[in-house]
């Protein structure tokens, strides 16, 4: 089935971990066909001002700014931020939000507070079931927050403990902490995003898979993103397919991508 690729996940050069400009994926997804695309780099809360994220934050926006008019009637560009671990600093959150004028905002945890990302954890050296709880309590009171519009990667730290360390982790442990994020989701009118990055990756699979996906639904979400969380050019739309596949599995009829922070039904054809 051919479908129209809509990545609304991908980070640029402005992005720590990221590789390419805005202007050189813009170029390489219009040459791969992709309808539409999202730049939403990394703004770290908890290391916005030790890590410069506010010049990152502008810098991004500006260069985006500039792909998107360069590529107007060719590909759609939404501008957008991927804003980590907000509840460590609620009030520089909401400022950095409220700063731009973004298309999209993605919500997301990387990091327990206080403690290295979970891809540079030794997890010999942690107990990943005290790790998983304190983490799913954190999405939690992100989604109870609230002031995004796609919560991302819920099942992030899986992809380093299951995928690089080959650690089995029994998600059912988690399943009632997993069911009130998702609650928290539909009341707030939020998306959830699936996250096709694990499938090109040791974990092999979306994050969320799909049974959470199919679970949100059944919970009363309405809004699916799909996003590659491309950090180089070649990643650009990669599973965005098999997620859309996922999404109508679940349910789903259409996916979301987000214009002035308004959602935007696209149906799944």
């Amino acid at each position: 089935m051919a479908y129209k690729i809509i990545d609304m996940h991908t980070h640029t050069d402005n992005s720590p971990d990221g590789h390419h400009s805005a202007m050189y994926l813009c170029e390489q997804a219009d040459m791969a066909g992709l309808r539409a695309i999202a730049f939403t780099d990394h703004v770290e809360v908890d290391f916005y001002k030790q890590d410069s994220y506010d010049r990152v934050a502008r810098q991004s926006f500006f260069e985006a700014s500039k792909a998107r008019s360069a590529f107007t009637g060719k590909l759609l560009v939404c501008l957008g931020v991927e804003l980590g671990q907000p509840m460590y600093d609620v009030k520089t959150a909401e400022e950095i939000i409220a700063a731009l004028p973004y298309d999209i905002v993605i919500g997301s945890v990387h990091n327990l507070n206080g403690v290295k990302d979970f891809c540079f954890l030794d997890y010999a050296e942690h107990d990943v079931d005290s790790l998983l709880t304190q983490y799913f309590d954190e999405l939690i009171k992100l989604a109870q927050w609230g002031k995004f519009d796609t919560l991302a990667h819920v099942t992030y730290p899986l992809r380093y403990i299951c995928g690089e360390y080959g650690i089995p982790v029994d998600m059912s442990k988690y399943k009632e902490q997993i069911d009130e994020a998702l609650i928290a989701l539909v009341k707030n009118q939020k998306a959830l995003e699936i996250n096709t990055s694990g499938l090109r990756q040791k974990i092999g699979r979306t994050m969320p898979e799909e049974d959470v996906v199919r679970r949100f639904k059944q919970l009363g979400g309405e809004m699916v993103t799909v996003g590659s969380d491309a950090h180089y050019a070649k990643d650009l739309g990669a599973g965005i397919r098999e997620g859309m596949e996922i999404a109508k599995r679940c349910g789903f009829d259409s996916v979301t991508l987000f214009q002035n922070r308004t959602p935007v039904q696209i149906p799944i054809e």
